[in-house]
């Protein structure tokens, strides 16, 4: 099979011709269709993710949808011929989906959607799994509250304030005035980026603050995100890697959930539920009730450095998927 190598930190793919990978038990074999793309991606390529990144050489590429072609031993929820999508690859020892094939452990997967195509499938699993651990497992969503999620137009973004819809909530989003109308399409009520904390706390909870806030950015955005939050309230943050002062959340007795989307991978820990969650997710999407926004550049294993450097250089409207078939 072909794959796309990373044999240094920061240097350009290798299209290399590699024997094609079996099935273990309790895997089953993938011929993939679309791989998605996202900035860990390409933080992991450049080395900056050393908590994610595997042994080099190594195939990157965390999403995937494709169609199951073998079916390892124990493997009973699946069978050959299955449309099939998850986050199942590319950190530490577990191989990536820039390739033409991969061996995955079925726990991971779900039914793709009916009603997707491969490319829309490939771009959903990382950032609905992101959104979902936030959101639901962690600060439990209910009907009636208050979300605010920051840049609510990006990755992880839309698919929270998607998902926050869904379970009754009424969203608030931070977006760049270009990106309004996207969140807006979505149910949300769009907040310019620019607008100070005090000004949007006060002009939608009447200063109360939010009862739910999902941070995407880290930085700033969740120093904003303690001066948001209401008395016991919940702020997640998939993006917590900095030095922050948790006196303003602490003084309003607010719970903070890191979330790490990859760790089921890594320490091989809750990869049922991940499979659990996107089979959730394909009744919602089958339902009508959630869509992902796929950016329309077509990538391919040709020119998938290029699919890297679009999801950091800020030119990306919605999920960058490299078309594998």
């Amino acid at each position: 099979m072909k794959a796309l190598f990373t044999n240094t930190y920061e240097s350009e793919f290798v299209n290399t011709e590699i024997e094609k990978p079996a099935p273990k038990k309790g895997e089953v074999l993938i011929k993939i269709h679309a791989s998605g793309v996202n900035p860990i991606d390409n933080k992991i390529r450049l080395g900056l993710s050393p908590y994610a990144s595997p042994v080099l050489p190594a195939i990157l590429g965390t999403d995937l949808a494709g169609v199951i072609e073998e079916i390892g031993e124990g493997v009973t929820d699946f069978k050959v011929g299955d449309e099939v999508y998850g986050l199942a690859g590319g950190v530490l020892g577990v191989q990536g989906t820039l390739a033409e094939y991969t061996a995955v452990d079925a726990d991971l997967l779900a039914i793709k959607p009916k009603n997707l195509t491969m490319k829309e499938a490939a771009g959903i699993p990382l950032v609905l799994l992101t959104a979902w651990e936030g959101l639901i497992d962690r600060a439990k969503v209910q009907k009636g509250d208050k979300v605010l999620v920051h840049a609510g137009a990006g990755g992880v973004g839309h698919m929270v304030v998607q998902l926050a819809k869904i379970f009754g909530a009424d969203v608030y989003a931070t977006v760049s005035p270009q990106k309004a109308e996207i969140v807006k399409s979505y149910g949300a009520t769009a907040i310019d980026k620019n607008t100070l904390v005090e000004d949007y706390v006060n002009q939608y909870t009447d200063g109360k603050g939010f009862d739910i806030i999902y941070d995407t950015l880290g930085g700033q955005s969740l120093d904003d995100s303690f001066k948001a939050i209401r008395h016991y309230g919940q702020i997640s943050s998939c993006y917590a890697f900095g030095t922050h002062t948790l006196a303003t959340s602490s003084l309003r007795s607010a719970s903070i959930h890191g979330v790490f989307v990859l760790h089921p991978m890594i320490g091989n820990e809750g990869r049922k539920h991940h499979g659990d969650i996107l089979k959730e997710t394909t009744k919602l999407i089958e339902e009508g009730k959630l869509k992902p926004l796929i950016d329309p550049r077509k990538f391919t294993l040709d020119n998938a450095m290029e699919a890297h450097k679009a999801v950091s250089d800020g030119s990306a409207i919605g999920k960058i998927v490299v078309d594998i078939i």
